[in-house]
């Protein structure tokens, strides 16, 4: 907002200064001394008047006074002229800089045809997640695409119906949360079923590991890992799911000590649990006893990266380099491959 003290003040100033080389005669060094000091009075009066127009960033507010001084500057070293161009120019740069500040985006309207609404019964699982972020779809074709996730698998749903726990709809919050706690009981069952499978076998083989047990504790750890590997459970839930399938791996590599993939999940579950050196020696163990490179090295990788050896994490990485891995995987060893 301007100052109309200050824009007053430096119009009448400006008067004055030419007012005082005709009442002091135009030729004396009076005049000409009268002159210089009101005009540049007038100069830096213009100057600050004008000086909320040349910055409006708070970031840039510490460029104002070098603004500031070259407007008076050239108010004072040009008269008339520029003392109405600073004028000028100073509207022209702020009308100029609103304009700029509006075409900043703050939201940006749907497309034409928006892929993701579509109307089809099936959707990819990339298109679906935003489909449901997105608050301008009605509500009921949003419940609709929740439903569909049902069929999906747990790894993949899990965090949309997450995310829509927090969503404006009560009716889409609540069909998450049932969707969500179905998945968990179900998971609840099969395991409380193979905790009863557990007992009975170690009751006809005599409390020993026969093979009907390390079954069932086969069986245990890879629920257990389901919730983890879903996301179903969280917090101390989480912690107790992560004990508890390592406590049944543990049962069945007693037993079984070449179990490969059982190897892998123990060094997987180590690592959550933050044991690195464990996680790393079942890793290298897996990878002896003939598991793929490409289905080991990645786990390895990412605990090399957590204790920051990049140069360990870059020429692990290389191995995968001729091999064949996920698509998803793919960006990761070229990004670490290149030179």
């Amino acid at each position: 907002m301007i100052n109309v003290k200050l824009a007053l003040s430096a119009l009448l100033a400006e008067i004055a200064s030419w007012s005082s080389l005709w009442l002091l005669h135009n030729h004396s060094d009076a005049a000409l001394f009268s002159y210089l000091a009101v005009h540049a009075l007038a100069s830096v009066l213009l100057a600050l008047c004008l000086s909320p127009f040349l910055v409006s960033e708070a970031d840039a507010r510490r460029q104002r006074l070098p603004l500031v001084a070259l407007m008076a500057l050239l108010s004072y070293a040009v008269p008339i002229v520029g003392f109405f161009g600073s004028v000028i120019a100073t509207v022209a740069l702020h009308r100029r800089s609103g304009v700029a500040a509006h075409k900043q985006f703050s939201s940006l309207p749907l497309p034409e045809f928006d892929p993701h609404q579509h109307a089809s019964s099936s959707r990819r699982q990339v298109g679906l997640q935003s489909f449901l972020a997105n608050q301008a779809v009605p509500v009921p074709l949003r419940m609709r695409s929740l439903a569909a996730l049902s069929h999906v698998s747990g790894r993949i749903a899990s965090p949309m119906l997450r995310m829509a726990l927090s969503d404006s709809s009560d009716d889409l919050r609540l069909l998450a949360y049932s969707m969500l706690d179905a998945k968990e009981r179900q998971l609840s069952q099969s395991i409380h079923q193979e905790l009863q499978a557990l007992e009975q076998a170690r009751a006809a083989e005599g409390g020993e590991a026969g093979p009907r047990s390390l079954q069932a504790a086969w069986a245990l750890s890879d629920l257990y890992w389901e919730l983890i590997y879903q996301g179903s459970a969280q917090g101390d839930v989480r912690d107790h799911a992560i004990k508890q399938s390592l406590h049944y791996c543990d049962q069945v590599l007693a037993q079984r000590p070449d179990t490969v993939l059982l190897l892998l999940r123990k060094g997987r579950l180590l690592h959550l649990l933050a044991d690195s050196d464990g996680a790393q020696s079942c890793y290298q163990r897996a990878l002896g006893l003939g598991l793929p490179a490409a289905r080991v090295i990645p786990y390895q990788a990412e605990l090399l990266f957590e204790q920051r050896q990049f140069a360990k994490v870059k020429e692990l990485m290389r191995r995968l380099e001729n091999q064949q891995v996920l698509p998803r995987l793919r960006p990761c060893v070229q990004y670490w491959s290149a030179p």
